[in-house]
């Protein structure tokens, strides 16, 4: 039998502490090796155990968890899966946890805490696994901007989106991009560098609700595009990002010669809702050639199939390499099903795609 996943659990409070340990030891592959009431007992703990993962608490007596999770990342990289309560503020934090380093979050319910997070067992121990393969890297030392992006812990030139890029293509081409586990950071390297002309990009993040608004309004306060969570009914327009709202599923449809959001409450789809799957299938079906795929870091296969029909439908793909994934699953499963034209480290996925627009400009423009 392999190794069990040993996992710390950080909360001030007993009864979360006593609930997450339950939670952990019922599972025959992870055990909660040890648990602690704030960051200071934490990092002794740590030290002295060196886990496989750790749940962490946001609101914490001492130091902050976000303050932790910065020293943690910065000094021993280690997976980290966050527990937020399900408010605005709470939501703020998770996106700063998630940029920080965490691999991922579960929103605390904020009454019927003993129900509730036993309703969310399934999830919560789901997500410890995935962290526990996940590619952590050390975060730099100091905040490299928010025009720039790290990989492997290095800081990246900051993202300089190119101007004057399409002109009249913009409103036919779309690009649709998927993502999981790691993805916010991803989406956020894609889109810093897109310019303002960019073509419209729908985007399906894994997220339950509550959260992709606070994500969307950070990303608008940091590219030139527009970046806004989907609105059923919306006509699609260039130099915008859309967003599925966590807890839906959201696709594109025509209407007429326009791209339109349809944002509804279809049953999740690979588990998800939510799901790649929804929107790269809309895009083969609507956009066709017109469409470019991302694929980007996650967990399982949600979107593998849609995007090879994608492809099929004559759309041009990039997948995320597996080096620059946090995790490799969904950028895995596309290979497999034959739906990539291009694998990419993160950061020249944007590059490569603006080099192919300016190209079908360029075409364009002698022919006319």
């Amino acid at each position: 039998m392999s190794r069990k996943i040993r996992v710390i659990v950080v909360d001030d409070s007993a009864l979360v502490r006593s609930l997450l340990s339950e939670i952990i030891n019922r599972q025959r592959d992870m055990e909660c090796i040890g648990t602690a009431n704030d960051p200071l007992v934490a990092r002794e703990m740590i030290r002295e155990l060196d886990p496989d993962v750790i749940t962490l608490d946001v609101e914490m007596p001492r130091m902050d968890g976000i303050d932790f999770l910065g020293r943690l990342m910065r000094l021993r990289p280690t997976p980290v899966v966050m527990i937020s309560t399900l408010t605005e503020r709470g939501a703020e934090v998770t996106m700063k946890a998630l940029e920080l380093g965490a691999v991922d979050f579960v929103a605390k319910p904020r009454v019927g805490l003993a129900s509730g997070l036993n309703d969310l067992a399934a999830q919560i121990v789901d997500k410890i696994r995935v962290a526990a393969v996940a590619q952590v890297r050390r975060a730099p030392v100091r905040d490299a901007g928010p025009a720039s992006s790290v990989v492997g812990g290095t800081p990246l030139p900051h993202a300089v989106p190119a101007a004057g890029l399409l002109g009249r293509l913009s409103t036919e081409k779309l690009i649709c991009i998927g993502a999981s586990t790691g993805g916010t950071e991803a989406i956020k390297e894609v889109l810093v560098q897109m310019p303002a002309d960019s073509p419209a990009i729908v985007i399906t993040q894994h997220m339950p609700p509550g959260f992709t608004t606070s994500f969307a309004a950070r990303l608008n306060g940091l590219c030139q595009i527009t970046v806004k969570e989907a609105v059923n009914g919306e006509r699609i327009l260039p130099g915008h990002a859309y967003i599925a709202p966590g807890g839906t599923q959201f696709h594109v449809a025509r209407s007429g010669a326009n791209y339109v959001a349809v944002v509804d409450d279809g049953p999740p789809v690979n588990r998800h809702k939510p799901s790649v799957e929804v929107l790269f299938k809309s895009a083969a079906a609507v956009v066709g050639r017109n469409a470019f795929g991302i694929m980007l870091t996650g967990m399982g296969n949600d979107g593998a199939v849609a995007m090879r029909e994608m492809k099929d439908a004559g759309s041009y793909n990039y997948v995320q390499d597996e080096a620059t994934c946090i995790v490799f699953g969904m950028p895995r499963e596309a290979i497999a099903h034959g739906a990539a034209d291009e694998v990419l480290p993160l950061a020249q996925i944007a590059p490569a795609l603006i080099a192919r627009l300016r190209g079908t400009t360029d075409r364009l423009h002698h022919r006319i």
